[in-house]
């Protein structure tokens, strides 16, 4: 009579096992979603700040109007007014220098004394042969006067008196070649001494005493270099943009870096009055007394010309340029944020700032020290000015 009892126990122990079962189930279905969900919200919680990182904040300038401004400033090379390099016309042995660098020295004075035996010696035997020559000739002419007396008193035929007049010529021709390569001898031995061709300044000196030099030799470096500073020429480079407005007469200041704070006034004079293809820019040459000496052949110059800026130029500081293989350009931010990068043409590079002609509009919001990797389409934050708080131009996505 006790196996129902003990049947219908385990009939709900197992129901209840099961119900159990379920529970535990459900409850591990329920952990298992909620950690799910918990790692799909830290993800979407780590992109979103990633991509909110990803976008950099910047700061952006407006470009100015350039009304003037300081005048255009270039670099301009200083040269002497007259510069003449000293070579041997001869060959020779250098035997004194009288001169080195830095001496003043006067037109026509010897700065150097060359030994050139050669040239002695066929000097010599020049003259013994004009001797010779001056000889014959002399014999010559008495000949062909006898023979026009005796040509007068039909005591000779005119064919000889011919002949001797004939003899007479040809001996003079030779005497007069003779005297012909003396007078060039005589010039080659005066090149043994070499002079200035004007008065000025010693600016080189590669003579040395028993030195051999040898003429003709074109790359052969100059025994002297003589350089007239009376006055200078300083020669300019000016952009096309500008050239309109550079003409002779007008006048400009010079600034060197070894004379701090001191303007030297200065004379266009000339220009090559056309455009170099490769730099864009034309040649053009300046004056400027130099009796005091402060300016030296070769220097660097601070060249300024009071002439205005070109119309429409906006100034930008010059770290907001971007250099690239295609020339520079700017990043300019929209009013979502999107970055693109723009193309400009710089008319002059003042240093800190430069001057755009071509490129910008007065409104745009240029990003100064702009990253290299900035691509067109870009995002971007705008930093606030200091003192104010976060600008929202730029987008989080």
């Amino acid at each position: 009579m006790l196996e129902p009892e003990i049947t219908e126990n385990n009939s709900l122990s197992s129901g209840t096992l099961k119900k159990v079962g379920i529970g535990a189930a459900v409850v591990a279905l329920a952990v298992v979603a909620f950690g799910v969900a918990s790692r799909i919200s830290a993800t979407n919680d780590l992109e979103a700040v990633a991509a909110d990182a990803a976008v950099p904040t910047v700061t952006v300038v407006s470009p100015a109007t350039a009304e003037g401004g300081d005048g255009l400033v270039l670099p301009g090379t200083i040269q002497a007014y007259n510069s003449a390099a000293i070579n041997a016309r001869t060959n020779g042995y250098v035997r004194r220098w009288l001169a080195d660098i830095g001496d003043h020295v006067n037109a026509g004075q010897t700065l150097a004394i060359l030994d050139a035996p050669e040239i002695d010696q066929q000097l010599a035997q020049a003259k013994a042969d004009y001797q010779t020559a001056l000889a014959n000739q002399r014999l010559a002419a008495t000949t062909s006067k006898r023979w026009q007396s005796m040509l007068a008193q039909d005591a000779v035929s005119q064919q000889e008196a011919d002949e001797k007049a004939g003899d007479l010529a040809a001996k003079t021709a030779l005497a007069n070649a003779a005297l012909a390569s003396v007078r060039e001898l005589n010039a080659k031995h005066g090149f043994t001494q070499l002079s200035a061709p004007f008065s000025g300044v010693v600016t080189s000196r590669s003579a040395q005493i028993g030195a051999l030099v040898v003429s003709g030799n074109a790359a052969s470096q100059p025994l002297f270099t003589v350089s007239d500073v009376h006055r200078m020429r300083i020669y300019v480079r000016v952009p096309q943009v500008y050239s309109s407005q550079i003409h002779a007469g007008m006048k400009a200041s010079l600034n060197l870096p070894e004379f701090a704070g001191r303007d030297f006034e200065a004379s266009l004079t000339r220009s090559a009055n056309s455009v170099d293809a490769q730099s864009g820019a034309m040649l053009v040459e300046l004056q400027a007394d130099n009796s005091d000496g402060a300016l030296k052949p070769g220097a660097f110059a601070h060249v300024r010309f009071a002439i205005d800026g070109v119309g429409g130029g906006l100034r930008l500081p010059g770290s907001a340029i971007m250099a690239a293989e295609d020339g520079p350009s700017v990043a300019i931010v929209g009013k979502d944020g999107t970055v693109t990068l723009r193309r400009v043409t710089i008319a002059r590079d003042e240093g800190k700032t430069v001057l755009v002609s071509v490129g910008l509009k007065p409104g745009d919001k240029v990003i100064d020290s702009p990253p290299d990797s900035l691509r067109t389409g870009d995002r971007v934050r705008t930093a606030a000015p200091e003192g104010k708080g976060a600008k929202g131009t730029g987008g989080n996505g």
